[in-house]
């Protein structure tokens, strides 16, 4: 695997080995010795999938301490663009973005450590998403920010007005409004 890290410390693309023949392929999209030695130790304990249509738009969130967690994602069915937001105090990164188009084709992964915002918009008509989660989900300690908040300047593929957005999403803070829980 190549992993190559991003403008934001700890945030990494990750691109598979891909062999490719006339049958199809394989890859190998995760080894804990690999990953281990690329990036970090990190114990995954539970996997996620979802599956949207175009124009929907999750996040961007993250859970609280002490159940924050660091996620490993990919899509395995269509595209998403799927984005990092550094929420750590007192990083000199805080509050900017890392983006990243991930799909069926490119088998690209993207790391996002704790203390950060998550979210992803579905580009294909329809996509599975799927992610490794270091802690297990706690409803009490998710959280969000306004994904469409100027001062992140996300440059989303699709308006506010046009995006499919959960009312959960819709009632998230603005960034300035935000008091992080994340010490770096």
């Amino acid at each position: 695997m190549k992993a190559t890290p991003t403008k934001i410390e700890g945030v990494y693309i990750i691109e598979p080995r891909v062999f490719k023949d006339d049958r199809g392929y394989f890859f190998e999209s995760y080894s804990k010795r690999a990953f281990d030695e690329a990036i970090a130790h990190v114990d995954f304990v539970q996997d996620n999938e979802s599956c949207s249509t175009k124009g929907v738009l999750r996040g961007l969130h993250f859970q609280k301490p002490p159940y924050s967690q660091a996620k490993l994602v990919r899509c395995v069915v269509g595209s998403v663009l799927d984005v990092a937001v550094d929420l750590r105090k007192d990083s000199p990164t805080y509050g900017q973005y890392v983006s990243v188009e991930l799909t069926e084709d490119n088998h690209r992964q993207f790391f996002i450590p704790k203390g950060f915002a998550h979210g992803f918009e579905v580009l294909s008509d329809v996509a599975v998403f799927q992610y490794k989660c270091d802690e297990y989900y706690h409803p009490e300690a998710e959280g969000g920010i306004d994904a469409f908040d100027p001062m992140l300047g996300i440059d989303w593929h699709t308006a506010r007005n046009e995006a499919i957005i959960s009312d959960k999403d819709k009632k998230h803070p603005k960034l300035a409004d935000f008091v992080t829980p994340f010490d770096k």
